[in-house]
């Protein structure tokens, strides 16, 4: 009962934690673009696109969005996540076959590896179940690595669609898909977005949404507080939850039961080059130009 959560919750009247770091559905929060994003996720999912492309800032909401998918999917879908893969070619393979509860001896060949893989694709088809493999920080996947997915993704026939590929990653995986030599990946890329910081609006209600949740009956940031958060965080949910956690604990310790732009500001002053570091590139929630192609 000492920590300084269970203090400054007791003190605004909380029952949870509103702005954890944790990617946590129960406080998703669908602005404007997290509901474009998740709508071209589903998109690309119900048109069966090869490869769907989810692209956005850390601390967007990304891994949230997809956390959301796992959590809601339905029975007849049958979904692999893969996060920070890396490695050379095979590796992948193991990963994948790692990620859908496969079982994998140390030595397997590639090629037994590709066949348990093509095994398990037509099995899961044939009982009516769907195939998607979803990687999150598939920046970091390398263009080899991309150009094996692309080679997997060729599995499907003309009638029976056995696999799809979701990437989720940060600005950077957009600029590799771009290079001239990775224009027969980007031909396959049928859904995709990007996902920028929220609008101050945006800002405001979600902040009001987390702390609701988090069992606020009353307004604790006022206006002009969610205001100085908005321009410190950039619309980024990850900044602005941190921003907010902050402020909490200084309102806490100032004994104070509202959140106002002073306080606001001490933490942004205090924590300035924090903040700006995690929001310096990131563009506000405007609609932009998406694709791979001019």
């Amino acid at each position: 009962m000492s920590s300084t959560f269970l203090i400054y919750s007791e003190h605004f009247g909380l029952t949870g934690r509103p702005f954890s770091l944790r990617p946590d559905t129960d406080f998703l929060f669908w602005s404007a673009n997290h509901t474009r994003a998740y709508a071209m996720l589903e998109y690309g999912l119900a048109t069966f696109a090869p490869i769907t492309v989810i692209t956005g800032e850390v601390g967007a909401g990304k891994t949230t969005l997809i956390w959301h998918l796992l959590r809601s999917a339905p029975s007849d879908l049958k979904l692999g996540l893969i996060s920070n893969a890396h490695g050379e070619r095979g590796k992948l393979l193991h990963w994948i076959l790692s990620s859908l509860g496969q079982p994998i001896t140390g030595r397997m060949s590639y090629v037994q590896m590709f066949s348990q893989f093509e095994a398990f694709l037509k099995e899961q088809h044939a009982a009516g179940r769907h195939t998607i493999l979803i990687f999150d920080e598939a920046q970091n996947l390398s263009e080899k690595m991309l150009e094996e997915l692309r080679g997997f993704s060729n599995m499907n026939g003309e009638r029976d669609e056995l696999l799809q590929i979701v990437l989720v990653g940060q600005p950077e995986l957009r600029q590799i898909i771009s290079r001239a030599k990775m224009v027969q990946f980007a031909q396959r890329v049928a859904a995709d977005f990007h996902l920028f910081g929220m609008s101050a609006e945006a800002v405001q209600d979600y902040i009001a949404h987390r702390l609701k949740v988090a069992g606020a009956d009353h307004e604790i940031f006022t206006p002009a507080a969610c205001e100085i958060v908005f321009q410190a965080s950039r619309g980024l949910p990850r900044v602005i939850n941190q921003i907010c956690d902050y402020a909490l604990v200084y309102a806490f310790a100032e004994d104070i039961s509202v959140v106002d732009e002073e306080v606001v500001r001490q933490v942004v002053a205090d924590r300035k080059m924090q903040f700006l570091d995690m929001a310096a590139t990131t563009a506000v929630e405007t609609p932009g130009k998406q694709g791979f192609a001019d």
